[in-house]
């Protein structure tokens, strides 16, 4: 095939998957209680690349906090990227917000139903799209994210990185050609979960599959070599040192760009290198300061790794207050978290760190 002719697949595929997730698919999924076209919208972009059981408590603060378009649309960014702290790639929640506020302002915060309509908000694919419309509306719409490519190209053992165009173009033939014209919503919702909890991507549960029977991966008795993996490339490591200037159970934070990593997040001071950070240092808090190292940190992105050293100060209160230099600056009290600031994942498990020094009473200079 070459993703221009129609597959040639059964005809009871669907049945079959349907007839599984009758008995055993997710039924319970809070966006779908109720199913109303925002939840599923809010829920759709929180499970990009991230695992269900991930994604059910944010969703749940978040609706508490943002119910509807509206509260969306007129909430701050902080406040977003609040409640969006830890559930990673950051980009989504701004996006999501973005598109709130585009909804309200030239849609009477109504979602489209028209597909191109839909998919020029930001943050919304094709797959994302016709998700939203397949599961808010149960409009037939195929949708084509990870755990759907991994189920098709092993039922017919599609070669190939589904990354690749010509192989992402193979994939949505056959989803379009298998997606039924009647229950789209449990069927979209189907093979998603047969992807997530049986056809996994190490250890697939083939006798567990509905659609195992004509399963080409399956019968080859490899069934892992489906789908290939994207070719590796060497993850280059960058470096980075965060600046921790500290005045009581008060840290400095300051807010990222609006765009790049961790873009709208607070975060400490960084500079790229030690000699770097004592000029920051001597500039802001006087020739006599003292930087005290801590254990080193290490973040995976999706294209590098990050690896951070901490450097701790602490300062005395009149030369801390100099610091400041207005908005995108604030001394951030790690006894009494603000749950309305974005932070990064590191930044979070440092101030988190503080705190307990904090609590115990402890000196992090005085440790050993």
């Amino acid at each position: 095939m070459d993703g221009t002719e129609t597959p040639e697949t059964p005809a009871d595929f669907a049945e079959r998957l349907l007839a599984w997730y009758d008995r055993h698919g997710r039924h319970d999924l809070p966006w779908k209680r109720p199913r109303d076209p925002y939840r599923i919208w809010v829920s759709e972009i929180m499970l990009q690349q991230t695992r269900v059981g991930t994604v059910i408590p944010y969703f749940e603060r978040f609706m508490t906090r943002f119910p509807d378009v509206a509260s969306l649309a007129r909430a701050t960014e902080d406040a977003v990227l609040g409640l969006w702290s830890g559930l990673g790639y950051y980009a989504r929640a701004r996006h999501l917000h973005r598109a709130a506020r585009i909804l309200l302002a030239e849609h009477g915060g109504e979602l489209p139903r028209d597909p191109e309509t839909l998919r020029a908000l930001p943050g919304i694919g094709r797959s994302t799209a016709a998700a939203i419309l397949a599961q808010a509306f149960d409009e037939r719409h195929a949708i084509l994210d990870g755990n759907v490519k991994r189920v098709l190209a092993r039922h017919r053992a599609i070669d190939g990185w589904p990354g690749q165009a010509a192989v992402e173009r193979r994939l949505w033939a056959l989803a379009e050609a298998l997606t039924p014209s009647r229950r789209v919503a449990d069927y979209t919702q189907a093979i998603m979960d047969l992807g997530a909890s049986v056809c996994t991507r190490a250890r697939p549960r083939c006798d567990a599959c509905p659609v195992a029977g004509d399963c080409l991966a399956r019968a080859s008795g490899e069934p892992t070599r489906w789908p290939r993996p994207r070719p590796r490339r060497p993850q280059p490591v960058r470096q980075t040192c965060f600046l921790l200037l500290r005045h009581g159970d008060a840290v400095l934070l300051e807010r990222r760009p609006p765009t790049g990593l961790w873009g709208g997040l607070w975060c400490f001071p960084q500079c790229d290198s030690r000699p770097e950070a004592d000029r920051w240092l001597a500039e802001m808090a006087g020739p006599d300061a003292v930087w005290r190292e801590l254990p080193g940190v290490r973040h995976a992105f999706t294209h590098f790794r990050l690896e951070i050293t901490p450097l701790l100060c602490s300062l005395p209160e009149n030369p801390a207050r100099r610091v400041m230099d207005g908005g995108d600056r604030l001394w951030y009290n790690v006894r009494t978290p603000d749950a309305l600031r974005g932070l990064p994942a590191p930044v979070r498990r440092l101030l988190e760190s503080l705190r307990r020094q904090a609590d115990e009473r402890t000196d992090p200079e005085d440790d050993t």
